[in-house]
């Protein structure tokens, strides 16, 4: 197995993974979008919200903001020490205190850990006019996005490695010009020029076009786009650890069943 780090930005990552398959291929991406656990608020304390939306509509959009997570600061309350009754390690508390008229943002959610901030400051929660008022009590936990997809800490998706395949060369020239800023015509074969601006769109133009499109079962590449919660390299490490634990977990019950 080889991995090649392709495209890499403050919340996008693009990497290969030559010498796999299709079903550990789909197995990596399900631990990143569902194993791997982030911050979120998942209730909310409303001490005052005399705004035109009802405390649900609120409370779901509080739940939609991203935040900032150190995973080493804080447990899943099911594997914490206090048993789930909630403490500083398991529990965030974040308050937040608003009198219209104006827009109010996440930046204006103060929270008890300066590190586990929103990620975004800008995003809307509610538009209060004079004389309307919201005042509440947000707690945010660790979660997993198989459990709800505020959980989930970004976009990851897949695909095998597309081999060109000419079969009308005579249309060769209007291949390089439709596509001439993503793929290379040299002699009778194509070629993708960056792999990791790649879309199906181009697939879909190329097989117009007499242009087989063939994807690898064994060479894929991982595109991974990190809502802001961690880093993108943090998630795929992350993910690779907890697949570790459960091969770890999997031979340990083996191991009792023989």
């Amino acid at each position: 197995m080889e991995i090649k780090i392709l495209n890499k930005s403050q919340n996008k990552l693009v990497f290969a993974i030559n010498g796999i398959n299709p079903a550990l291929a789909n197995t990596l991406r399900r631990l990143m979008i569902g194993e791997v656990p982030i911050l979120a608020i998942d209730t909310v304390e409303f001490n005052k919200n005399s705004s035109a939306l009802y405390d649900e509509f609120i409370a779901h959009r509080l739940g939609l903001i991203p935040l900032k997570t150190d995973l080493k600061s804080y447990n899943l309350k099911e594997e914490c020490k206090c048993k789930g009754k909630g403490c500083a390690i398991c529990e965030l508390k974040l308050t937040l205190k608003a009198e219209g008229p104006g827009i109010v943002h996440s930046s204006q959610l103060k929270s008890s850990d300066p590190k586990a901030i929103p990620v975004y400051e800008e995003m809307p929660i509610v538009e209060l006019t004079k004389k309307q008022g919201l005042e509440l009590t947000a707690t945010a936990v660790l979660g997993k996005g198989k459990v709800h997809a505020k959980f989930s800490p970004g976009l990851v998706y897949y695909r095998g490695f597309p081999t060109l395949n000419v079969k009308d060369k005579g249309k060769l020239k209007r291949v390089e010009d439709v596509l001439k800023d993503f793929v290379t015509v040299k002699g009778e074969n194509i070629q993708i020029k960056d792999i990791s601006t790649w879309k199906e769109s181009y697939e879909e133009m190329l097989e117009m076009n007499d242009v087989e499109v063939v994807n690898s079962k064994e060479d894929f590449v991982f595109y991974l786009e990190s809502w802001g919660q961690l880093k993108p390299e943090e998630i795929v490490k992350k993910a690779l650890d907890i697949f570790d634990e459960k091969l770890d977990e999997f031979s340990d019950k083996l191991k009792k069943a023989k």
